[in-house]
């Protein structure tokens, strides 16, 4: 099913309405969607390099405001919906423990889903389940998700279709790869 799914969201690229789709895609993975933006978003750019940032533009706002739905499945939703979909994904067991101490560090949670592969949905709908004060929420998101598609779409406009395998194989990678260093930083100046 997963892989129809995948295929069927590539295919969008070469429609004539795939700004929208992209829109639509980019609303519907921040909430409930398993397909990233990603997908359709790297074979546009590589199409139409002069559109990448108009491109990641449009992933950005769809994006926060599916997160927005995120987190509202979360605050009013979540027997219903969202504990569905964390089933789905396998994140229900730790939901408990994870809720406890979730607002501490929320706007951090959805900083390191928003970049790194993590499913961002998880962290929408939770930040709706815990009350995360909304506009921190927004501004991470923001945040997060800008870094996330707009370095995506300047390293395709920069160095084109070469540069997709690095994307698509690793870049995520460096993504957890900077969390972790700028985590370690923090700890290191906190302690020592």
């Amino acid at each position: 099913m997963i892989r129809g799914l995948y295929d069927w969201t590539i295919s969008l690229a070469e429609h004539r309405y795939a700004l929208v789709a992209l829109a639509i895609v980019s609303f519907l993975e921040s909430s409930v969607f398993p397909i990233p933006p990603d997908i359709l978003m790297i074979p546009m750019i590589i199409a139409a390099p002069r559109r990448a940032f108009l491109i990641a533009g449009v992933c950005l706002v769809s994006s926060v405001l599916g997160g927005l739905l995120g987190y509202y499945i979360g605050y009013g939703l979540f027997e219903s919906v969202g504990r569905p979909v964390l089933e789905f994904y396998g994140k229900d067991a730790y939901f408990d423990d994870f809720a406890t101490r979730y607002n501490e560090y929320g706007a951090w949670a959805v900083l390191i889903a928003g970049v790194t592969p993590f499913p961002y949905k998880v962290i929408t709908i939770m930040s709706g389940v815990t009350q995360l004060n909304l506009g921190v929420f927004i501004v991470a998101s923001i945040v997060a998700r800008g870094l996330r598609f707009f370095i995506v779409a300047t390293l395709l406009w920069k160095f084109g279709a070469p540069i997709r395998d690095f994307i698509e194989r690793r870049l995520g990678l460096m993504f957890i790869l900077f969390v972790v260093l700028l985590a370690g930083g923090f700890y290191v100046v906190k302690y020592l």
